[in-house]
C-alpha cells in the first residue's frame, strides 16, 4: 500500500492518478498524501493587503476570485451597519486589484426576506488545482450562491441560504436576479441540529462524475444547537452538504456535518481537486487547541468524509494588518505561484483583504485607511 500511495501522491499533482490505484483507496486519506498537499499549497510569504474599504466605518470580507479572459475578478463582502452587499473588483495580476461595483445590493423594498443581508459566492467554477479558475453556465445561466436576511445588522437575525443568476457577463457589473425564497432555512422542518439557528457562506461546486448520486454539491457552514452528547460552548458553526440536480431544488444530504471540531467554528468552505483529491479550503476560530482565527484544510475522495489536516496552520495571524484574525479562505495556484486570499482584521477591527503566496513577490502598499482617532503605523 505505501509503494501505491508513493506512485499516487505524484500522479494526482499532475492530475492524473492510475486507476489501480483510484481502485485501492479508502475512505480516509492517509497522512502522507495530506502532508504531500500542505507542501503543494502552503504560502509562507505574505504580500499584504489588496483591498480595504473606502472608510473606517465599513468593513471588507469573503474574497471569491474567478477568471474570465485575461482578468481576474473578485467578488467581496461590505457590511455597512446595515447589512452586507457583494461587490465586485478587477486586476490583471492577481496583487493590484480595482473596485468596479456593487451587484447585489440593498433593497428599497424592506419586507422581502433578503432586504438587509445579500452575501453572495460564486458557484460552478472551474474546480482543478491550476486550472483556469473560469466560471461555468448552467442552462445558460452563471449562478451564485448567498445567505440573505431581513435584519439589520451583522449577521443579525434569521440568515437563510439563497440563490442568484445572471445571463450577463459575470465580469461586468449590475445586480444578479435573485430566488423570490431561500432554497434552505433553519426553520426548516427537516433543518438539521448543527443549522438550526443560522446559515453562512456557501460554495456550490458541480461534479459531472455524480460520485453523490447529484451533479451539484453545496458545502456550507451553519450555526445550531450547542449541546449534544453534552458538549456545550457559546459558539458552534459547522460544514454540512446540500445537493441538487438543476440548481434550483436542494435537498440536504447526510444527518451530521462533514468538517467540524468540538469548540468554535469551522467554516467558509472552498473546494479544489487535486487529480483524484478533492481539497477543502476552510477557517477555524476560538478551538480549544488554537487561539484566533486561522485557515486550514480537509482532504476527501469521495466528497463526502473528509480527513483533516493535523499540522501547521495555512495562514495566521503574524502581521499588523491580520493581528486580531486571518481567516477566510480562497487559494489558487497560477503559472506555478500559489496565492491565499484571506480576510484581514487588525486590532482596531479594521477588515480588508489580505494574499500571502508560495514565493515572495514583495509587499503590498495598500493600508488601512486611518482609523478615526488612531494613526496607522
Amino acid at each position: 500500500m505505501t509503494k501505491l500511495f508513493t506512485i499516487a501522491l505524484a500522479a494526482f499533482l499532475e492530475g492524473a492518478m492510475p486507476a489501480h490505484v483510484c481502485a485501492q483507496k479508502s475512505k480516509a486519506v492517509p497522512q502522507q498524501a495530506m502532508e504531500q498537499v500542505y507542501q503543494e499549497v502552503k504560502t509562507p510569504h505574505k504580500y499584504g493587503l489588496v483591498l480595504v474599504p473606502t472608510h473606517d466605518s465599513l468593513k471588507m470580507d469573503c474574497p471569491t476570485v474567478f477568471r474570465k479572459g485575461d482578468s481576474w475578478y473578485m467578488t467581496y463582502l461590505i457590511f455597512s451597519g446595515r447589512g452586507y452587499e457583494t461587490w465586485l473588483a478587477k486586476s490583471k495580476n492577481l496583487l493590484d486589484w480595482k473596485t468596479m461595483g456593487r451587484i447585489m445590493s440593498f433593497s428599497a423594498d424592506t419586507t422581502i426576506w433578503d432586504a438587509h443581508q445579500k452575501a453572495g459566492y460564486n458557484s460552478l467554477q472551474d474546480t482543478r488545482w491550476g486550472g483556469s479558475y473560469e466560471l461555468s453556465k448552467y442552462n445558460g445561466k452563471y449562478w451564485m450562491s448567498y445567505f440573505g436576511g431581513n435584519t439589520r445588522g451583522y449577521e443579525a437575525g434569521l440568515l437563510s441560504l439563497g440563490m442568484a443568476h445572471t445571463s450577463k457577463d459575470p465580469s461586468g457589473v449590475h445586480e444578479w436576479k435573485r430566488f423570490d425564497k431561500p432554497i434552505m432555512m433553519s426553520t426548516d422542518a427537516d433543518a438539521r441540529w448543527w443549522e438550526n439557528k443560522k446559515h453562512f457562506k456557501s460554495t456550490v461546486i458541480w461534479d459531472k462524475q455524480k460520485t453523490t448520486g447529484y451533479p451539484f454539491i453545496m458545502y456550507f457552514n451553519a450555526n445550531g444547537d450547542s449541546a449534544k452528547n453534552n458538549i456545550k460552548t457559546r459558539w458552534f458553526e459547522r460544514i454540512g452538504m446540500n445537493v441538487s440536480h438543476d440548481m434550483i431544488n436542494w435537498k440536504r444530504y447526510g444527518v451530521e456535518p462533514i468538517v467540524h471540531h468540538p469548540v468554535g467554528i469551522t467554516g467558509d468552505p472552498l473546494i479544489q481537486k487535486m487529480g483524484d483529491l478533492w481539497v477543502m479550503f476552510y477557517f477555524g476560530a476560538f478551538w480549544e487547541d488554537r487561539k484566533g482565527a486561522f485557515n486550514r484544510f480537509a482532504c476527501s475522495y469521495d466528497l463526502v468524509n473528509w480527513t483533516d489536516w493535523n499540522g501547521n496552520n495555512l495562514v495566521e495571524s503574524s502581521e499588523p494588518f491580520d493581528e486580531l484574525y486571518a481567516h477566510k479562505s480562497f487559494v489558487l495556484q497560477h503559472k506555478g505561484t500559489v496565492y491565499h486570499f484571506y480576510c484581514a482584521v487588525n486590532k482596531q477591527e479594521q477588515r480588508g483583504i489580505a494574499v500571502a503566496t508560495s514565493k515572495d513577490l514583495g509587499k503590498s502598499k495598500v493600508k488601512f485607511v486611518e482609523a478615526k482617532g488612531k494613526s496607522q503605523k
